[in-house]
């Protein structure tokens, strides 16, 4: 398992596929590419997951008990791993995602200023949404450790798993795994309203308590960054209302105006050179928006984003269309990803 893991990382790829009756395969810029000459049998990859498990010092029982199971481990000198292993037709799979051990350049990964800038606020609710496998985790990682790199604070995450390691720079970091440091998202973001956070950083906003305490969280001033599996700032503000009971859903809007500071949506494209570009969308929160939010007019909230007038956001059909215009994806995977792909094409 240890080979096959250090030819991943040495093939520059991003996730490795452990499935019966397949070869091992590692994504390499959306393409498969064989770690074996055989095909695995169900006994073939059981050994395999049991490795993972042992390399991971985790109770393997916690895969039997479920049939799923969520965890990260490190191999010094490789890479540090996201791993999900389930049973699929009564025999064990894994896929396991490659996180490299130094956190990412936000220049190299084609994050814009726009999204950096971010890391200035000082409270408030920032949410960065796209589809699974867009980069999300990626984009946190950088804003907090701009945070990290400028200023001095205490900085909370909660994941799950860990993805990237903060070290100690201006700010002190506390890292939390859940379930390994906490039982669940909540009950650790609970927990971080007491441990005198000046940021809090929350992998996943998963269901109505959590969703709950993070707007209690960004309302007693603290800046918190958080995901969604949405695409779009008008999906993304709906799909938080929509989360809690049609009574409470009026306070909601009033709460969420108050405390949102911005939205940032992305999609990774595929590029010209094969490789996979990341798109972006950045909704800020001016006083227009904020009305549209409280008034339940989320459905406003596009009209403003492409209008073009406020300098401090961006819209998925601009950057689709300058990326055309530097050659680097073509016009057909343009208009693929566009939200108004008949008014983009006029403009192509």
């Amino acid at each position: 398992m240890i080979e096959l893991l250090r030819k991943a990382v040495e093939m520059e790829g991003s996730d490795v596929f452990i499935v019966p009756g397949a070869k091992v395969a590692v994504k390499v810029h959306s393409e498969l590419a064989d770690l074996t000459e055989e095909r695995m049998a169900p006994a073939d990859t059981e050994r395999l997951v049991r490795e993972i498990y042992q390399l991971a010092g985790r109770d393997f029982a916690l895969l039997d008990e479920a049939g799923d199971d969520d965890f990260s481990f490190a191999l010094p000198n490789i890479s540090r791993f996201r791993c999900n292993t389930y049973r699929q037709r009564g025999s064990l799979a894994a896929i396991c995602r490659i996180v490299r051990f130094e956190l990412p350049d936000p220049q190299k990964m084609g994050i814009p200023d726009i999204v950096m800038n971010l890391s200035s606020l000082r409270s408030g609710m920032v949410l960065v949404t796209g589809p699974a496998g867009s980069g999300k985790s990626t984009t946190l990682a950088c804003v907090v450790d701009r945070i990290n790199q400028t200023r001095s604070g205490h900085i909370v995450t909660i994941e799950d798993p860990i993805e990237y390691l903060h070290r100690h720079r201006m700010s002190l970091v506390s890292q939390r795994e859940v379930p390994g440091d906490a039982a669940t998202f909540a009950r650790a973001l609970r927990a971080a309203l007491r441990q005198a956070p000046d940021v809090v950083m929350l992998g996943e906003m998963r269901d109505l308590d959590t969703i709950r305490t993070a707007i209690t969280a960004a309302e007693t001033g603290h800046l918190l960054l958080s995901s969604l599996h949405t695409v779009g700032a008008a999906k993304t503000v709906d799909r938080i209302v929509d989360a809690f009971p049609a009574g409470q859903q009026a306070q909601v809007r009033i709460q969420l105006s108050m405390v949102l500071r911005a939205v940032v949506s992305q999609r990774l494209v595929p590029a010209v050179d094969g490789s996979r570009i990341p798109v972006f969308e950045v909704m800020t929160v001016n006083p227009a928006i904020q009305n549209m939010i409280r008034d339940g007019r989320s459905h406003q909230i596009d009209n403003v984003i492409y209008g073009g007038s406020d300098r401090s956001m961006l819209s998925m059909d601009s950057e689709l269309q300058r990326l055309v215009r530097e050659r680097k994806i073509t016009r057909e995977t343009a208009l693929l990803f566009a939200v108004n792909p008949e008014t983009l094409a006029k403009r192509i």
